[in-house]
């Protein structure tokens, strides 16, 4: 190659690289623009940690009123459960509520002891972390403790209301 042929390519490559990242730099400043979102959007109030973890607190007082529809009224209509003290995996509000009509018989009262409050947007939360529940035997009336973990992914709804589209609790592996 001669030294015209080298230096013609190696401009060439400079030209193309610039354009390169001028596009790049424009689409980052696309993606990053307002694509005209609805208004009530965006002006929406933005959902605090302690608002979530209220989500919890209120889940837990649906718990304590003993009825599985009252707690089930806690989950989105297409809400998944996967629950701590169950192997079937609930997908709709009937199989929802099977699964608390059962673990209410126990008394159930939760305690958190870990939690990791993520804010994706303002609609849509996750709380993830550790709690337990002190049970109560219905027909002895012994008392325990099971510990587990869980996950609580939260959307809110239309009429403003935040309700669970997904609930994962597992049972601590060492106890």
């Amino acid at each position: 190659m001669t030294r015209r042929s080298i230096r013609k390519r190696a401009a060439l490559a400079t030209v193309a690289a610039v354009a390169a990242v001028g596009t790049f730099a424009a689409g980052v400043g696309v993606a990053g623009a307002d694509t005209g979102a609805k208004p009530a959007a965006k002006h929406a109030k933005a959902v605090t940690k302690a608002q979530v973890l209220g989500l919890f607190d209120q889940w837990n007082a649906a718990l304590q009123t003993g009825d599985p529809k009252k707690v089930a009224d806690l989950y989105a209509k297409d809400a998944v459960l996967l629950p701590t003290v169950s192997n079937n995996v609930r997908s709709d509000r009937a199989e929802i509520v099977d699964y608390f009509e059962h673990f209410l018989q126990n008394k159930p009262v939760g305690t958190k002891i870990e939690s990791h409050v993520n804010i994706l947007d303002t609609n849509s939360v996750i709380d993830a972390g550790t709690y337990e529940f002190a049970l109560t035997d219905p027909e002895t009336g012994e008392r325990s403790t099971v510990k587990a973990r869980y996950t609580y992914a939260y959307e809110k709804q239309s009429n403003g209301r935040w309700l669970i589209v997904n609930h994962h609790s597992s049972k601590m592996p060492e106890g």
